[in-house]
This record gives C-alpha cells, sequence and structure tokens, in this order.
C-alpha cells in the first residue's frame, strides 16, 4: 500500500485504535480516480460503528483498516465518538457510497478510468450498470454478482474475469468484514489500482434496500430505518453494536482524562 494520503495531508483521526481521514466527497473521488492512474495498487478503507467495532475485536481487521491508503468515515456515529474524545469533525466528514456513486462514475468517465463492479445478489450489478450508464454514458464498466464461492475454483474464475478487464477502479461489496477478508486473501493476484470495500451500496443504488426518507439519512438516522425493516437480521449490529461502541468510547475518553 501506498504512502499517498500523507502526500494530500489528509488528516488522520484515531478512534480506538483505529485511524481514518478527515476529507469530503469531492476529495475521496478526486484521490480515487488520480490513484487509478498511479502503477501501485491503491486500498481505499472506510469506517463505521460496525467497523470500529470490528476493529477493537479483530487484529486482522484492524490492521486492514489502518494500513490502508486512505479510511474514510461512513457513519456519523464515528463522527460522534471522535468529537467527545475532542476531534474537531463535523457532517461533510461523513459520506456514503450510494449519495456518491454517481459522482464517482462522471468522474471515472471524464478521466477515462474502468470500473468494476463485483457486489449484490445477481441481477444487482446489472441494474446498477443501467443506472451508471444513464448518467455516464461513456463509462467503461463491467461487473459480477457477489454470490460465489470466496475460495477455490468459483472464486479463482471471477478473479481471472476481473483480471481480464483489467479495472483501474474494483467496487467489492459483500458486506464487513466478509468483504476485507476476500481483499486480504486475494490482493496479490487482482489486477486492479483502486480497491474499495464498500458494503451494500449496491443494493441502496438501485433500491432493493430502503434507506428511508432523505432527512433521516441526513441526519444519521438511517440505522433506523433499516432496524425497523430488518430487525430480525440487524438487531445485534444496532441494538448491541451502537450503545457497545460508545461505551468504548466514552471509556477511552476516561482513561485519557485520568491520566493527565
Amino acid at each position: 500500500m501506498t504512502d499517498i494520503a500523507k502526500i494530500k495531508n489528509f488528516d488522520e483521526i484515531s478512534l480506538l485504535g483505529t485511524r481514518f481521514h478527515k476529507l469530503n466527497v469531492r476529495e475521496l473521488i478526486n484521490y480515487i480516480v488520480k490513484s487509478a492512474k498511479r502503477s501501485k495498487k491503491t486500498v481505499v478503507g472506510n469506517v463505521n460503528v460496525r467497523a470500529i467495532n470490528f476493529a477493537y475485536e479483530l487484529p486482522w481487521y484492524r490492521d486492514f483498516i489502518n494500513k490502508s491508503d486512505v479510511v474514510f468515515c461512513d457513519g456519523f456515529g464515528v463522527l460522534l465518538g471522535a468529537k467527545i474524545c475532542g476531534h474537531c469533525v463535523d457532517s461533510h466528514h461523513r459520506m456514503t457510497c450510494p449519495d456518491y456513486i454517481e459522482d464517482l462514475a462522471l468522474a471515472c468517465e471524464q478521466e477515462n478510468v474502468s470500473l468494476f463492479l463485483l457486489a449484490g445478489k445477481p441481477g444487482t450489478v446489472d441494474k446498477a450498470i443501467t443506472k451508471l450508464k444513464a448518467v455516464a454514458p461513456n463509462l467503461e464498466i463491467k461487473g459480477h454478482h457477489g454470490y460465489f464461492d470466496k475460495f477455490g475454483q468459483e472464486n479463482e474464475s471471477v478473479i481471472a474475469e476481473i483480471n481480464k478487464f483489467k479495472p483501474d477502479v474494483l467496487y467489492v461489496g459483500f458486506g464487513m468484514p466478509l468483504q476485507e477478508s476476500w481483499i486480504v486473501n486475494n490482493l496479490e493476484t487482482i489486477d486492479a489500482k483502486v480497491i474499495l470495500p464498500l458494503g451494500a451500496c449496491l443494493d441502496f443504488y438501485t433500491g432493493n434496500v430502503y434507506r428511508g426518507p432523505r432527512w433521516m439519512t441526513d441526519l444519521g438516522l438511517e440505522w433506523l430505518t433499516r432496524l425497523f425493516t430488518e430487525p430480525s437480521r440487524l438487531w445485534e449490529r444496532y441494538v448491541i453494536g451502537n450503545p457497545l461502541f460508545f461505551y468504548r468510547v466514552l471509556r477511552e475518553k476516561m482513561t485519557r482524562f485520568l491520566q493527565f
């Protein structure tokens, strides 16, 4: 992984032993496009409350985030945790993929940067490509669904398909922490310049999963909609995960206070 983030002078924030950078959407898109023209591979990570919890509990996951070339914030909870610990951040330092994927597609089209989407159920990628081509008709883009065996022959076949296309940017959306594990295991064999793990972005972008009204997403309350619509699958993530995150943040703040 490169050291381009330091060259770009993005301020770095450490929270519960995991770092991310202060940047806005435009800076992130510019970074991705410029990195796609470099000879070295670039990994772009992202953090939300769930990611910070994983990083706290899984050393390999924390290493993945902390060794990524740049890490953006995809959760208001992380910003609030950073503020509690005394960091200066605000809402424009948080960004989520469905809100900027079309701007990224336009930037890729303008800079002749190709894009490969590896995510979602069969059919979701095709739907996303159709939407993106309507916005950026000259964008060089291909994709493959994310429901394949992540080991063995099927995995090798998917990687061969990616490498045949040789994308400048590879978007990986299997959900945390599977997507990060897959990137770690296959990074050396993937022929792509920039690799981004972005979770369920395509499900939101194509409307397969409802995010809630815009005013709720703008206020960081998207998780309430998701909990309401998928309670059996997501209750532990939010009902347990969110309070656990803030408990850890407050404990860290108190520990720092007592050390002075």
